[in-house]
């Protein structure tokens, strides 16, 4: 049995995942900030099979709560062996174009609490010495794109960050996987018009659980994104700057 922390629960991807390793036996602990939807998935998850559900209610914006929350699921959890963080949020571009305090809003979602929860919790994990984080980046990150170069800086600048706590706990015995989703159909894209290249949560939830077990370092999901942000980071900035991307 392991023990898997998820943080931003209640997502689409999050709770794909968090039924999978529910149906394998496992013990959850929850981190979400709707009160009622978390402690729905909590029991949701113990019908499917998870041993233990805990779980706790947070905004994650609020950084200065990060060493309360950490604290209370170190009490509740004696070893971590997966911390998954699922939490952000997608920006309009051109809200953020005139308003700097929507700006700020998202990297601080997207970049800043993240950074503050993955420097605590690899102190805890580096302490124990085996486990592993796996983070939610996006191919947004890749490369700059003026249609949401906001939310692509904040994973970009995450994805970087893991690169480098990847390095550090590299020889201390722990694992950290950067997840980089392309287009997922979830609630907070529920108003995009969907193609091909969309992918279920259900899909990319699979994908993240054989990351972790496999203890990978970087994985794009689907796989095709791996070659089609490889074509795009390709493209010459004097061309790349005149797209309409």
């Amino acid at each position: 049995m392991k023990t898997i922390v998820i943080f931003g629960a209640t997502s689409a991807i999050a709770k794909a995942v968090a039924k999978l390793y529910a149906k394998e036996g496992n013990k959850l602990f929850l981190v979400g900030r709707n009160p009622e939807q978390t402690q729905t998935l909590a029991s949701d998850l113990k019908v499917r099979g998870a041993k233990e559900v805990a779980y706790a209610v947070a905004d994650l914006a609020k950084i200065e709560q990060h060493p309360t929350l950490i604290a209370t699921i170190k009490q509740s959890c004696t070893q971590i062996d997966v911390a998954l963080l699922a939490h952000g949020i997608l920006p309009n571009q051109n809200e953020c174009n005139q308003n700097v305090e929507k700006t700020i809003d998202a990297m601080t979602v997207n970049f800043i609490s993240p950074v503050s929860l993955l420097t605590l919790l690899a102190n805890e994990m580096q302490v124990q010495g085996a486990g592993t984080i796996a983070v939610i980046s996006s191919v947004a990150g890749d490369r700059g794109r003026q249609s949401n170069y906001v939310y692509g800086a904040a994973k970009g600048g995450l994805s970087i960050f893991l690169q480098g706590l990847r390095n550090r706990l590299h020889a201390k015995g722990v694992a950290v996987l950067t997840i980089k989703p392309g287009f997922v159909d979830t609630p907070m894209t529920a108003s995009f018009k969907k193609g091909a290249l969309w992918a279920k949560p259900e899909q990319v939830a699979k994908g993240i659980v054989k990351a972790i077990e496999k203890r990978r370092d970087e994985i794009y999901l689907p796989a095709f994104w791996k070659g089609i942000m490889f074509v795009i980071r390709q493209i010459p900035e004097s061309l790349f700057k005149r797209l309409s991307l």
